[in-house]
């Protein structure tokens, strides 16, 4: 398995560049970043996993920004979102970074999204909440519009862009959604829950699943192949990445015997001493 890992990298953190000199130097596989722009001091919407939520959410780094810094320093690493809220940008602007990103590094990119969680967060964008997943949708396939390899117009429920030079493009070549229907841009993964809402829109617009904690993927992942398999998807195309796993042994023993092939490791929001001693740490699964 290729074991990659992911961290809040924030102004008080290890920086972008000694943590990926240091990823590729260890023989670890890629660095996905998280994103929150801001964090409404009302918190009105409870954290994730309960309790208070952590200093980290709100000191959060841009991750297209120090991923940037990482491509610059490595040649290897592969760089991960984990994960953009898509809802929460201009869609034209985003596919722009994406790309940049992707031709930067020589084709080194995931574009790891998602819906979010926070209410407050994506109300100062604008997003209303109820339809965000619709968004989410509209937005991608204006994207994989200026992704696509001539210039085509995009009319959607939410968003348009008119035919239109757009370049750079992704380096890595489309897939199948379908016979004949290309997935244009980098390779794309859902993060968020399982269940058929999820599992639907993965089938749809997407390569895989970013499932966080990794946890139920037994249970879980036959209800997933069946969703991908119904909409006309490869079976051997779907790609499914424990996202922000805490790792034993027997963990990454399971994930073998499913078939997995990429883990994400979660790293600390910590200095460089510390996080460098947890990665040679995590040397063991590399």
């Amino acid at each position: 398995m290729r074991i990659a890992t992911t961290v809040f990298l924030t102004d008080r953190t290890i920086a972008p560049v000694p943590l990926a000199r240091a990823l590729e130097e260890r023989g670890f596989s890629g660095l996905y970043l998280p994103e929150h722009t801001h964090i409404p001091v009302s918190r009105v919407t409870p954290a994730p996993m309960g309790g208070e939520l952590p200093d980290r959410y709100g000191r959060t780094l841009d991750p297209f920004v120090a991923l940037g810094q990482a491509a610059a320093v490595t040649e290897r690493l592969h760089l991960g979102t984990g994960i953009t809220l898509v809802a929460q940008h201009d869609p034209i602007d985003l596919a722009k970074q994406v790309a940049t990103l992707d031709h930067l590094s020589g084709g080194r990119v995931t574009l790891g999204i998602g819906y979010g969680w926070n209410v407050e967060e994506a109300a100062d964008h604008g997003v209303e909440w109820r339809t965000r997943r619709e968004l989410v949708r509209d937005r991608m396939a204006l994207m994989r519009t200026l992704w696509s390899p001539h210039p085509a117009a995009y009319v959607g429920q939410f968003s348009s862009v008119q035919a239109s030079s757009a370049h750079p493009k992704p380096v890595q070549p489309p897939r199948e959604l379908a016979p004949g229907v290309p997935l244009y841009g980098p390779r794309t993964l859902i993060g968020g829950q399982a269940g058929p809402k999820l599992f639907a829109a993965i089938a749809d617009h997407s390569d895989g699943w970013l499932p966080i904690g990794g946890g139920g993927l037994t249970e879980s992942l036959p209800a997933l192949r069946q969703v991908w398999e119904a909409a006309g998807r490869d079976p051997k195309s779907l790609q499914v990445v424990p996202y922000a796993v805490q790792p034993t042994p027997g963990k990454m023993s399971h994930y073998a015997d499913l078939g997995i092939e990429e883990v994400v490791l979660q790293l600390p929001s910590e200095g460089e001493a510390e996080i460098l001693r947890i990665l040679d740490g995590f040397g063991q699964y590399v």
